[in-house]
């Protein structure tokens, strides 16, 4: 499901940057995903969309437990290398 979602906003304007997967090494059922946006406005714009719900409904099916949404800003990024 989410490559499918990657195929579909891939180069559209306004749509996620970037998506990052993780899997918990502590708690292996856990996954948390990352979705980067360029700014809050096009995330919620995002949130908005009707195909964006769908696919939460479909990810909801699949999950153990209790979904969490938390709404970050970017306070600090650094290229290490």
């Amino acid at each position: 499901m989410l490559e499918e979602a990657g195929q579909r906003n891939a180069g559209r304007a306004g749509g996620p940057t970037r998506s990052m997967l993780l899997k918990d090494r502590d708690k292996p059922t856990r996954c948390p995903a990352l979705i980067e946006f360029e700014s809050v406005e096009e995330a919620m714009r995002n949130s908005d969309d009707p195909e964006t719900s769908a696919m939460a409904q479909r990810l909801n099916a699949l999950s153990i437990g209790e979904r969490v949404y938390t709404d970050c800003d970017l306070w600090d990024m650094r290229d290490l290398t």
